[in-house]
């Protein structure tokens, strides 16, 4: 995928925030935030080799994976740049200590301008997919999510959404479930993909305490460089 490959050099990342223990970066449509059975160039290496060019590293960076964004959305992406960074964010995100804000483009109106989802969800491996069921069983896990409803555009409408737990495809499996599948996103029932591939999902802020110095950081992404995101944002 030619946007994918442009995406993936140190030269055209889009550092969002820098410290001595932590990085966090705008991913783009289409990356991978770890290596995978594709064998394509993971953000992870990307961002290695970013910080070795930037500090004339001799040998690889360290560099540690905090979380992930499914390939087919953007947004923002913590890396530590510390071991000790490392184990600190995977507790902060464990605990449910990081606020993960993301936005959504659905081609209906949601049934209230604000709600909170609550839905048990069944992962099912072979075909990468999350069921969102309304009532418990022996292996689903409860997911939650709170929406609101940002703007309405011609043909769609922006929701934030806030989540409370962190399961696979939560947002495109809760979100369907209702009625509303993303744009783009066929796996979850979207009649039509988009051209680049992805969805229109971005995450769009992280907000914590840092791991090290205690300060409290907001870490914001620009919406893509796409027509139906620039409308997100247009008065």
């Amino acid at each position: 995928m030619k946007t994918r490959i442009e995406h993936s050099r140190p030269d055209n990342l889009q550092v969002l925030y820098e410290d001595n223990h932590l990085i966090a970066v705008n991913k783009r449509v289409g990356d991978i935030v770890q290596g995978d059975k594709t064998g394509d160039l993971p953000l992870s290496e990307v961002v290695k080799e970013f910080l070795k060019e930037k500090y004339n590293k001799p040998g690889d960076a360290y560099l540690g994976v905090i979380h992930r964004l499914d390939r087919p959305t953007s947004g923002v992406v913590v890396f530590a740049k510390t071991s000790k960074a490392l184990s600190r964010m995977n507790r902060l995100f464990a605990t449910k200590e990081v606020e993960k804000t993301y936005w959504a483009l659905v081609s209906e109106k949601p049934p209230m301008e604000a709600d909170r989802l609550v839905h048990y969800m069944e992962r099912n491996p072979k075909q990468n997919k999350s069921y969102a069921f309304d009532t418990e069983g022996k292996s689903r896990k409860k997911a939650i999510l709170n929406y609101r409803l940002l703007k309405q555009l011609d043909n769609y409408y922006l929701l934030e959404i806030q989540l409370e737990t962190g399961r696979h495809h939560q947002i495109r499996s809760q979100l369907a479930a209702i009625g509303l599948p993303i744009k783009g996103d066929l796996k979850y029932g979207f009649a039509r993909s988009n051209a680049d591939g992805g969805i229109h999902l971005h995450s769009r802020k992280l907000s914590f305490v840092h791991p090290v110095s205690k300060t409290s950081i907001e870490v914001v992404a620009p919406q893509p460089e796409e027509a139906l995101w620039k409308a997100c944002v247009r008065d």
